[in-house]
């Protein structure tokens, strides 16, 4: 019907911003993405949106897809053509009608433009035809996911792909016969025909496009009450033990979760259906459609060698999709400037959940160590980001997630909540969600109902908090007269920028020989006198941030360190090994030998299995990061011994895996690699260890990075494997751990080419063993082509790939080398993107302090 494609515009009339009987500036222009002006108006124009997509599934996933779709609108402004967000070539429509009458296809820049003479003011209908391929459909031999979020929908199929024009989403679905499906909707019926099965869904609840969303594919499923709602489960998980394992678990913990969020919100569960799927190697940890919730299926299906840390991250991770129900599905924010908003909510419930079923003491010390290290991450380097970002097109909005949003955010609610009390929080909380069900919201929508139950200034207070990146560095003074303090101060100064002050309340805890002394700090301005101190015995020493609460660079006492695994609570020996660690990075009171020696002296009497995790983290960072290659090849005995007895000597079997971890992570010695080997050949662990399949494919992975003589050791882990999905993962890994550098070269240069990084987890596992420090002499000419790439890996691949594609490159470089390519690349892209300039300065941060903490 349609003869041929008609660019609509021309350049010269779109850069001007003129057409017939308009003035200039009356219209945005037909630009990439989907920017703000564009979302600004359609949002006043459009209304009542309808989508109607029949979609028509192959079998071969190289195949494109036959897709019709119907979309229903009111139109209140007439004032410039309709803009239809659609990334694919125009040439992929096939038929375009609007309001029964066909047209000529007119695209440009990603848009779909009809012209006004074919619309009216009232209800509109536009009916499309056309072809889609692969772009956030995820497909796979025989499975696919759709994943939207922020902005991906446009590149499937023609919508208004903006988060504020919510509408409801009519699908069906053909697929191959013996598919299993799940959506938003409910399944009305199917139909089989021959190979072939139609799946018919409910009208959606009412969505933002990025929350639309669908799973097809060879699964197994399995229903259960979950609540008021019967919930369905798809997942292609095939280990017996880990399904007898983990799916009433899973159940329950949704289960769990809902009740609590309906208790705290007062608020029904808001959708029409309950249904999650568990995705082989998803991008990230869940994503929250209502009735279809994603998730990583490794994150889900747990056996019975997992860590406690494991299984109360699960319950975590199914917590927070879970509390999105409220805060993002159904309260959504107008623009992804707000994108914190519901992830800051839906890990502060989560967290909640967590209190709630592990205890106070167990979710104090969680939130310490889930949050804290990960904010300052990104919070102490140069390319710190607010909180709340600008963003001007939905095409940047991936690059403004991160540490920042996920785990800076949950921090400021608590001190928030700490704030207004808890009574008046939630109240505050309750009275928003009421307000604005099943609508949109900003930040300051929020905030101003949230002053209506709080004495203080929350703009003031939300300025630095949410609007100014950084973190502050606290230091302290003590008087004394005689044995009694006489006089304790305490200051604070931004670490970089301009001077601010972080209101904020934190504990001190004064140390004496038979007993202890708990203080609050409540810190309003740059300098407090503590007052309560005055008067009180000389300490032994200090511990700041004894709570666990406040936030930045709080100074270490010294003393401490000589009694730092003899204090008895978990919680302040977790906060004195955050701020020693920080302290380090820093130059403040410890080299990198230093601390790493100090740490290593915890792996046998620190029993608490999330601080050993900790513990053993930061010393793998430090061995790896902070000591030079000959200094590192020195210790490297000494530390394999350590972790190795300190195995063998602690008892809790969580802790024993997390020592051995440990030991596989750092090993450098012929009689260490050695040992690993014939504990993945025998498939015998040391004792009280317990190895999954997952752990020997790892170990299988470090000998092939490690040994020095060809092996067949990943040929050898794939033919023990049953699972197909593990299977061609390792696939996948083999060339990026070859001992033959040209392999390499040409498993790097494959990247280059967008179908090599849809497995984007497999991409950044890959990278990271290629850039591991043992092969970096041979990788580091990939740094200026991994930067090049970067601006392509934000447009084409999921929200959370930039950072972990720099992440896994630079993780563990040191070298002056490194440090140049980072500098010449920023000097000569002057005008590079700067959301993507400052991801490269958060994720080279450590490659900088490390070339100013050694010398280089």
């Amino acid at each position: 019907m349609i003869s041929k494609l008609k660019i609509y515009l021309t350049s010269a009339l779109l850069l001007t911003g003129l057409t017939s009987g308009f003035a200039q500036g009356a219209r945005p222009l037909v630009e990439t993405g989907v920017s703000l002006k564009l979302a600004t108006y359609r949002r006043t124009a459009v209304s009542n949106i309808q989508y109607t997509l029949n979609l028509d599934i192959p079998a071969d996933k190289a195949q494109l897809i036959d897709a019709t779709e119907n979309i229903s609108f009111t139109l209140k402004s007439l004032v410039q053509p309709l803009q239809l967000d659609f990334k694919q070539a125009g040439e992929r429509i096939t038929s375009l009608i609007v309001n029964g009458k066909p047209i000529d296809v007119n695209a440009f820049n990603e848009h779909v433009i009809v012209d006004q003479q074919h619309l009216h003011a009232g209800v509109n209908n536009i009916a499309l035809k056309f072809k889609t391929g692969d772009q956030s459909l995820n497909r796979n031999d025989d499975y696919l996911y759709a994943l939207f979020v922020p902005d991906h929908a446009r590149t499937v199929f023609p919508c208004f792909d903006q988060p504020d024009l919510k509408a409801r989403f009519l699908l069906t679905m053909q697929v191959p016969s013996g598919w299993k499906v799940l959506a938003n909707g409910a399944k009305k019926d199917s139909v089989v025909n021959g190979s072939r099965t139609t799946f018919h869904f409910a009208n959606s609840d009412k969505l933002p496009t990025y929350l639309f969303s669908f799973t097809a594919g060879k699964y197994a499923d399995v229903k259960q009450s979950v609540g008021k709602h019967t919930a369905e489960f798809l997942y292609r998980e095939t280990d017996p033990t880990k399904i007898k394992l983990s799916v009433d678990s899973v159940f329950i913990a949704h289960k769990n979760a809902i009740s609590f969020l309906e208790g705290w919100t007062g608020i029904p569960f808001p959708f029409q259906k309950v249904g999650f799927v568990a995705v082989p190697d998803f991008q990230f940890g869940g994503m929250e459609h209502p009735g279809e919730v994603q998730y990583k299926a490794s994150s889900l299906f747990l056996d019975d060698g997992a860590t406690k840390d494991q299984f109360i991250s699960r319950s975590n991770l199914i917590s927070h999709e879970t509390a999105h129900m409220w805060f993002g599905d159904m309260v959504t924010m107008e623009w992804f400037n707000d994108v914190w908003m519901k992830e800051v909510f839906a890990n502060f419930m989560a967290d909640k959940v967590t209190e709630k079923m592990m205890g106070t003491e167990t979710f104090n010390l969680k939130f310490l160590q889930d949050h804290y290290p990960a904010a300052y991450g990104i919070d102490r380097t140069q390319g710190a980001n607010p909180i709340r970002q600008q963003l001007d097109n939905l095409q940047d909005a991936g690059s403004m997630y991160g540490n920042i949003i996920y785990h800076k955010a949950p921090i400021m609610m608590r001190q928030l909540e700490l704030l207004m009390g808890k009574e008046n929080f939630r109240l505050g909380i309750q009275q928003y969600l009421k307000k604005y069900t099943y609508t949109n919201a900003t930040w300051n929508d929020l905030i101003a109902i949230l002053s209506k139950h709080s004495k203080t200034d929350l703009y003031a207070w939300n300025k630095v908090w949410v609007n100014q990146p950084g973190r502050p560095v606290f230091d302290y003074h003590i008087s004394y007269a005689g044995n009694k303090i006489s006089q304790f101060t305490i200051t604070q100064h931004a670490e970089f920028g301009e001077q601010r002050v972080w209101p904020q309340a934190f504990s001190i805890t004064l140390v004496y020989p038979t007993n202890s002394k708990t203080l609050t700090v409540n810190m309003q301005g740059d300098k407090v006198a503590v007052k309560t101190a005055e008067g009180l015995g000389k300490p032994q020493y200090v511990i700041f941030n004894s709570d666990g609460i406040g936030y930045g660079l709080f100074p270490t006492d010294v003393n401490a360190t000589g009694n730092l695994f003899e204090i008895e609570s978990p919680l302040q020996r977790a906060s004195l090994y955050i701020s020693a660690y920080e302290n380090m990075l820093a130059g403040r009171y410890f080299k990198p030998h230093e601390l790493l020696s100090l740490f290593m002296k915890g792996l046998v009497v620190e029993k608490n299995e999330m601080n050993l995790r900790m513990l053993t983290g930061y010393i793998g960072s430090i061995y790896w990061e902070f000591v030079t290659p000959a200094t590192r090849q020195n210790l490297s005995t000494r530390v394999e011994q350590s972790f190795w007895e300190a195995m063998q000597q602690q008892t809790a079997a969580n802790n024993k895996k997390i020592l051995f971890r440990a030991y596989q992570d750092v090993y450098l010695s012929a009689a260490a690699q050695s040992n690993i080997y014939n504990i993945w050949l025998q498939k015998q662990p040391p004792a009280g260890v317990k190895l999954t399949e997952e752990d020997y494919t790892s170990l299988a992975f470090s000998v092939a990075l490690k040994s020095d003589t060809t092996t067949s050791i990943l040929k050898q882990q794939e033919e023990r494997i049953t699972n197909t999905d593990r299977k061609k993962r390792i696939e996948f890994m083999m060339p990026a751990l070859s001992l033959d550098p040209q392999v390499r070269d040409n498993f790097f240069n494959s990247l280059s080419d967008r179908k090599n990084r849809q497995k984007e987890a497999w991409v950044t596992s890959a990278l990271s063993y290629l850039n591991h420090p043992l092969r970096q002499s041979t990788s580091v000419k990939y740094l200026p082509k991994s930067l090049e790439l970067l601006e392509e890996i934000q447009k084409t691949g999921d929200i959370f790939f930039p950072q972990s594609w720099l992440g896994s490159i630079f993780g563990n470089y040191q070298s002056k080398e490194a440090v140049q390519v980072v500098a010449e690349f920023l000097k000569n892209n002057p005008g590079y993107n700067p959301k993507l300039r400052d991801k490269i300065l958060q994720s080279t941060d450590n490659l900088m302090r490390a070339e100013r903490l050694l010398g280089n």
